[in-house]
C-alpha cells in the first residue's frame, strides 16, 4: 500500500509499513501523554507513546513548578488514581511551599519548583522501563479509522501504528509558531520542531478547530542578577509531598526570591506598545485572561505603580532563572531595556528570550466527558489541545483519557468523576460542558463543593475508585490503608470525651475544643494524646472536625445534584422535537449533548425552566 507523505513543498510517494500492533497509541509525550501511557502500560495494555523527540518528554516548556493554587489539588488527585505526576515532582523538587497556610485548609494547595532536566530524565526513566510500553520519536500524520472507529495512526514516515484506540496529546505543538515582536516563525517551544501534519486530519474527522496562544518569559543568567537586592522567598518548614506514596518528605535545597516593575519598567513597555504583537495585530488569537503578558497587565491594570516578580531557579545544574510575572512577545531589544530595568536584574544577561506561542486547538464541546470524540468511537484528547492550559490540567486529562480507553477496550463501564468527587470532575465538565473560549486554568474555576474536596482527603475520596484495577498496587494499597487506618483513629480518639475539665478548654470531647476554636496541636500537647501520628493526618483529622457544619451542608447540596445526574439523557434526542424549549436552549443542547439532566443544567444558555421542559419529556417518554 502506497500513502501520499508530505515531504517538504512537495508529496512523495512512500511504502508504508508495519510498526506494530498495540492496543493504544498515545500521540505526544507532553505531561497528558506520560500520564495516559503509563494508565495503558500499567493496565496491561500493549501500548505505543509516538513523540516528536525523545529529548522533549515531560519537557517544562515554562515555568519547572508543580502545583499551585487549585493545582496542587490536582496533583494530589492524580496521585490517588495511580498517576504519576506527583511521585516525579517530589523526586525532582529543589522547593516545597504550602501556598494560602494563613487561610483555611480547603484553599491551601501544595506548589514545587523543581528541577526542569531532572524532572524530564526522571519521567523518561520512568517510561522507559514500564511493561508494555514502546517509544517511537516520530510525527503522527493520520489517525486512522475502520467504520467510524479508530484503529491506528499512520506516521510521516509511512509506518502505521495499529491500534483499537488513540489518545492525541499534541500540547502546544500543533501547527505552533512562535512570535517575538514582528517575527513569526514556525516552531514548537524553546525551539523544538512543532507538529504540522495532524491539524487537517482532524478537521476531516470532524473536530472543530481553534487557535490559541500562551507565552512564556525570558531566562536569566543567574551570575547577572544583584540578589542583595532582591527578597528572599524560602521553602516551607515541615511541607508534606505531593504523592501518599513519598515516604522521605523533600528537602528544601534552593531559594526563589521577589522583586517589582516599577514606573520605568511601564515607561518602556508603554512607549513601545506599537511594537507589541498583542497590540498591532500580530497576535489575534485568545489568550490567557488571568496569566497575562506584562505588556497586558501595564495597560490593563494603569493604576498600578508596580506588579510582584518571582526569581525562580530552573534547576541545580544550570544558571538559568525563570522570570515569573514577567512574560512577554516584545522584540528583544525592548526586552532587554524592559528586564533591565527592574530592580535586582540593571546588569541582567538574558539567555533564553521570552515569546509568545500560538497553537490549534479543539473545541472540547466535541467530547464526552469520558474526553472521547463524539463523531468518531475510540479518539481521545488530553492536555492543551483540549484549550487547557497548565502542567496539571494536561496530566489530569491525560490520567482520565486513558483510564476511559483502557476501560473500552476492556469492557468496563466509563470513568467519569462528578463535581462534588475531585477538581479533576470540575476541569472536565467545564471543559465538555461549557466549553472554553480562552486557554483553561483550574485556579480561576469554581468549584462548588470545595470544601468537600480538601487536597489532604483526595486519595480517601479517589483511591478505592481504582481499587480493582492494576494501578492499585500492593504498595499503594499498603499506603492508602495505612493513612486511612490512622486518620480514622484519630477521628475516633478525638471524639472521646477529656478525662479532665481545663480552664483553658472547659469540658467536652477533644473535638468539642476544636469546634470552640482551640488548635488540635495545643490540646495534644495539654492532653498527652496522638503523640506519634503524623502531622499530616492530624491536620486532616482537625480540618474535618472544623469543617463538618459545611461538610453535611455540601453532602445536603450534592444529593439533590445527584438526582439530576442520575436521570439520563439519550445521546441521539431530538432536542427540535421538544415543545417548550426556548430556541438558544435547543441550539446549545444541540451542540452539547448533555448525557444527564445535571449536565444540562450546567450549559450556557439553558435554563431552570428548560430543564423542568427536559424533566416533563422524558417523564411522557417513559410512560409512552
Amino acid at each position: 500500500m502506497n500513502c501520499p507523505i508530505i515531504s517538504g513543498k512537495n508529496f512523495i510517494k512512500m511504502k508504508t509499513f508495519c510498526e506494530g500492533k498495540f492496543d493504544i497509541c498515545v500521540i505526544g509525550a507532553g505531561h497528558a501523554g506520560c500520564e495516559a501511557a503509563l494508565v495503558s502500560a500499567r493496565s496491561g495494555l500493549k501500548t505505543c507513546m509516538l513523540t516528536l523527540n525523545l529529548d522533549s518528554i515531560a519537557f517544562m516548556a515554562c515555568n519547572p513548578s508543580i502545583g499551585g493554587t487549585a493545582k496542587g489539588h490536582l496533583v494530589r488527585e492524580i496521585d490517588a488514581l495511580g498517576g504519576e505526576m506527583g511521585i516525579n515532582a517530589d523526586k525532582t523538587a529543589i522547593q516545597m511551599r504550602m501556598l494560602n497556610e494563613g487561610k483555611g485548609e480547603a484553599v491551601q494547595s501544595l506548589r514545587c519548583q523543581c528541577d526542569k532536566n531532572a524532572y524530564h530524565r526522571e519521567m523518561k526513566r520512568t517510561l522507559e522501563n514500564t511493561d508494555n510500553l514502546r517509544i517511537i520519536q516520530g510525527e503522527a500524520l493520520e489517525i486512522l479509522t475502520n467504520e467510524n472507529k479508530a484503529c491506528g495512526v499512520m506516521t510521516e514516515y509511512g509506518g502505521i501504528i495499529q491500534a483499537k484506540a488513540v489518545i492525541v496529546a499534541t500540547g502546544v505543538y500543533l501547527n505552533a509558531e512562535i512570535i517575538t515582536g514582528a517575527l513569526r516563525r514556525k516552531s514548537g517551544p524553546s525551539g523544538f520542531s512543532p507538529a504540522t501534519a495532524l491539524t487537517e486530519n482532524l478537521i476531516k474527522l470532524g473536530y472543530n478547530i481553534r487557535r490559541f496562544k500562551t507565552g512564556t518569559p525570558a531566562r536569566l543568567d543567574g551570575r547577572s542578577v544583584d540578589f542583595k537586592k532582591l527578597t528572599v522567598q524560602d521553602g516551607g518548614e515541615n511541607v508534606p509531598a505531593f504523592s501518599f506514596l513519598t515516604k522521605k518528605k523533600p528537602k528544601n535545597c534552593a531559594v526563589c526570591h521577589l522583586t517589582y516593575t516599577n514606573k520605568n519598567t511601564h515607561e518602556i513597555i508603554l512607549n513601545n506598545l506599537d511594537r507589541s504583537p498583542l497590540y498591532n495585530g500580530n497576535i489575534k488569537s485568545a489568550g490567557p485572561r488571568y496569566c497575562p503578558s506584562i505588556e497586558t497587565k501595564v495597560v490593563r491594570f494603569a493604576d498600578k505603580d508596580r506588579h510582584q516578580i518571582f526569581i525562580e531557579p530552573e534547576g541545580l545544574d544550570t544558571n538559568e532563572l525563570y522570570v515569573q510575572g514577567m512574560s512577554s512577545s516584545m522584540p528583544h531589544d525592548v526586552q532587554r531595556e524592559m528586564y533591565r530595568s527592574v530592580e535586582g536584574l540593571e546588569n541582567c544577561e538574558i539567555m533564553r528570550y521570552a515569546y509568545a506561542i500560538e497553537y490549534d486547538c479543539i473545541d472540547t464541546l466535541d467530547v464526552y466527558p469520558t474526553l472521547e470524540f463524539k463523531k468518531v468511537e475510540g479518539i481521545y484528547t488530553a492536555g492543551q489541545i483540549n484549550g487547557t492550559s497548565g502542567y496539571e490540567e494536561a496530566a489530569a486529562q491525560g490520567l482520565i483519557a486513558g483510564i476511559n480507553a483502557v476501560y473500552k477496550i476492556t469492557g468496563k463501564p466509563p470513568f467519569v468523576l462528578g463535581r462534588d468527587e475531585a477538581y479533576i470532575g470540575v476541569l472536565i465538565d467545564d471543559l465538555t460542558t461549557k466549553g472554553t473560549q480562552e486557554p483553561y486554568r483550574m485556579m480561576t474555576s469554581r468549584a462548588e463543593y470545595a470544601i468537600a474536596l480538601r487536597q489532604d482527603t483526595a486519595d480517601f475520596r479517589l483511591t478505592p475508585k481504582i481499587a480493582d484495577t492494576p494501578l492499585y498496587t500492593a504498595k499503594r494499597k499498603k499506603a492508602y490503608l495505612k493513612r486511612k487506618a490512622q486518620y480514622e483513629s484519630t477521628l475516633e480518639k478525638l471524639n472521646e470525651r477529656a478525662t479532665q475539665r481545663t480552664e483553658k478548654f472547659g469540658a467536652g470531647t477533644f473535638a468539642d475544643f476544636i469546634r470552640r476554636g482551640a488548635k488540635l496541636k495545643e490540646i495534644c500537647e495539654v492532653f498527652g494524646i496522638l503523640q506519634d501520628m503524623p502531622e499530616e493526618i492530624l491536620k486532616c483529622a482537625e480540618a474535618t472536625i472544623k469543617y463538618e457544619g459545611y461538610l453535611k451542608k455540601n453532602a445536603h447540596q450534592i444529593e439533590k445534584a445527584k438526582k439530576l445526574e442520575e436521570k439520563a439523557l439519550p445521546p441521539d434526542i431530538d432536542y427540535d422535537e421538544i415543545k417548550g424549549l426556548r430556541l438558544e436552549a435547543r441550539e446549545q443542547l444541540k451542540r452539547v449533548r448533555p448525557l444527564t439532566l445535571g449536565q444540562a443544567g450546567r450549559i450556557y444558555g439553558v435554563n431552570p425552566a428548560d430543564v423542568t421542559v427536559l424533566i416533563v419529556w422524558l417523564a411522557t417518554r417513559k410512560n409512552n
